[in-house]
């Protein structure tokens, strides 16, 4: 019987994923923690803690560090959530042009003014104009799935469409040009929308000397990290005008109120079939591992699908990239084995007919062994 911690409300149709040999909800010393937005990173783990599973793509509140030290498999679940993102960006292409979310509230400023409230609402509608999308330049910044669903919806929306990331897909949205570096998004682009992660790479990346190189009247579109554009420069470009609007789901006290911002909640991925998805797909992925010993969509650890057991013990070692641990498993065992690396760590795998995971505990370099 397995325990899974569930550190936020986790969607039902997930946690049936685990179906009869798994105990889910609040448990100490758990086999798995499936986690949504809750921050991990003062949580101390127990060591028979196997994996990190986020219901979401980003996995910022989770230690990955130490995860990793601990032979702990992070997982996340990409494009899980793409579509529902996707749809609240392209809505924000109209917020950003039509000002609805200033004429919503300048709206309730007519109650209780009776048969005058017409007269006063075209009177005073044109403080909201703003321009169609069409036709118009969509920036995406990062084609990840959901950067690549928002510049296939925007195309089809009748935009034109230039994308930019680190490397070119092997298949790019119908109507997207892709461009090699941020300048051509930059200097081209109507609208910019941020899909990529915040890294020490990203941090601040929208700032006075990128929006110096854009457009004047840019519109730029927040849906990633809160932490990739700089508020102060942000705030002077709008108040220039250099910026003409700003909307984001990473409110910060700074934008808050700010003309020019349309901030929300972090509602990106807040629909129901979002949550299921998210859930399901992290489930079985704790659930793979767990019974399989297989790697599908970790963030910290290298992946791999693995055959059917050829006997009868699975052993699966998480160990560091010191020494030869093919050669010691041959020498130990005569078994073959498969390894896998990812960055300084390496996953290595080989079946065989007798339990050899103390010895090969004493494998200098080895972090983790497990036997199926």
């Amino acid at each position: 019987m397995y325990k899974i911690l569930t550190l936020n409300k986790i969607a039902k149709v997930g946690l049936d994923v685990f179906g009869e040999n798994y105990v889910c909800g609040e448990c100490e010393a758990p086999d798995a923690i499936m986690v949504r937005s809750a921050s991990m990173h003062e949580t101390e783990f127990a060591d028979n803690t196997l994996a990190v599973a986020r219901a979401g793509a980003g996995v910022n509140n989770i230690p990955l560090d130490r995860c990793s030290e601990k032979g702990i498999v992070v997982f996340n679940t990409p494009g899980a959530n793409a579509n529902a993102v996707k749809e609240l960006v392209i809505a924000s292409l109209f917020l950003s042009s039509r000002k609805i979310a200033a004429g919503y509230e300048w709206c309730k400023t007519l109650k209780g003014e009776c048969e005058n409230v017409g007269k006063l609402v075209e009177k005073g509608k044109s403080q909201f104009a703003g321009p169609e999308i069409f036709g118009k330049t969509l920036g995406v910044i990062g084609l990840g799935a959901i950067g690549m669903k928002v510049a296939e919806s925007a195309a089809a929306l009748g935009m034109k469409v230039v994308a930019y990331d680190i490397r070119k897909p092997d298949k790019m949205p119908d109507g997207t040009i892709f461009t090699d570096s941020l300048d051509g998004v930059y200097t081209s682009a109507d609208y910019i929308t941020l899909h990529l992660p915040l890294l020490e790479s990203t941090a601040k990346m929208i700032n006075s000397q990128s929006i110096s190189k854009m457009k004047d009247s840019v519109r730029i579109l927040n849906f990633a990290r809160g932490g990739l554009v700089d508020d102060a420069d942000l705030i002077a470009a709008l108040e220039s005008g250099k910026i003409a609007s700003y909307v984001t789901d990473f409110p910060s006290d700074a934008v808050i109120g700010v003309p020019g911002v349309t901030a929300i909640p972090h509602l990106g991925a807040s629909t129901p079939e979002s949550e299921d998805n998210c859930a399901v797909m992290a489930a079985e992925q704790i659930k793979l591992y767990i019974e399989t010993g297989s790697i599908k969509n970790s963030v910290n650890m290298p992946n791999i699908i693995l055959g059917d057991k050829t006997e009868k013990f699975r052993h699966c070692i998480i160990h560091r990239n010191c020494c030869e641990i093919a050669g010691n498993i041959k020498e130990l065992t005569g078994k073959e084995c498969q390894t896998v690396t990812r960055g300084d760590y390496s996953y290595t795998v080989f079946d065989c007919d007798a339990d050899f995971s103390q010895q090969v505990k004493d494998f200098g370099c080895v972090i983790r062994v497990r036997v199926i």
